[in-house]
């Protein structure tokens, strides 16, 4: 299993002359905070996607895959789409805060951003920069400057998303990003020409 310890520490407060505590948050942790769905959660098909916000061939996907996947099939009531965020790096962790910030109805928009600009938010080598990076996408879903610094240091709620990914992901026998769970079936990245059939045959069953 990756080891995450010291980065999500690192993590936890961007504010870096700041220092960090981990102060024990069974409860929340416990509860989990969830993920976010996009379609009808009455869909015969159930997609759920292990994703990076600072993985390129994820990034790759969303451009020439989800867009086309949410247009056939998602909108139309068809399947019911999930992310799952993955965190290999404590910018990838950020940008989820952020993401997540804005609450179930800006976080596919801001999910959008992040992949599409990824290149751009997360090319610093500088954490501070790629905070502010992430507060620019932020400002342009309409999140106040107040509100993301509260996001980006809720040390429980980022405990509790790094355990929920961490059991997850072992849960689920993830080794990369995408991976692509198809009414349970693991996948690993793929065109949309390559999705479709596989949809498609799902549909007819």
């Amino acid at each position: 299993m990756i080891a995450l310890a010291a980065a999500a520490t690192a993590a936890m407060t961007p504010a870096l002359a700041q220092e960090t505590t981990t102060a024990t948050t069974e409860a929340a942790a416990a509860a989990g905070p969830g993920d976010f769905s996009l379609g009808s959660p009455d869909a015969p098909v159930k997609i759920v996607e292990y994703a990076s916000f600072t993985c390129p061939h994820c990034a790759h996907f969303h451009e020439t895959v989800f867009g086309q996947l949410k247009k056939d099939y998602i909108d139309t009531g068809k399947v019911q789409f999930t992310l799952r965020e993955v965190y290999f790096d404590r910018y990838g962790l950020w940008a989820a805060l952020i993401a997540r910030c804005g609450g179930e109805m800006k976080y596919f928009g801001i999910q959008d951003m992040l992949f599409a600009k990824q290149t751009e938010w997360a090319a610093s080598e500088d954490p501070a920069q790629v905070v502010e990076n992430l507060k620019t996408i932020g400002r342009s879903a309409g999140l106040e400057d107040a509100a993301m610094e509260a996001c980006l240091n809720d040390t429980a709620n980022a405990e509790a998303l790094i355990k929920q990914f961490q059991t997850n992901f072992e849960a689920d026998g993830v080794e990369g990003t995408p991976t692509i769970f198809i009414n349970g079936t693991k996948y690993s990245n793929m065109a949309y020409e390559d999705l479709k059939p596989i949809l498609d045959a799902e549909l007819a069953k």
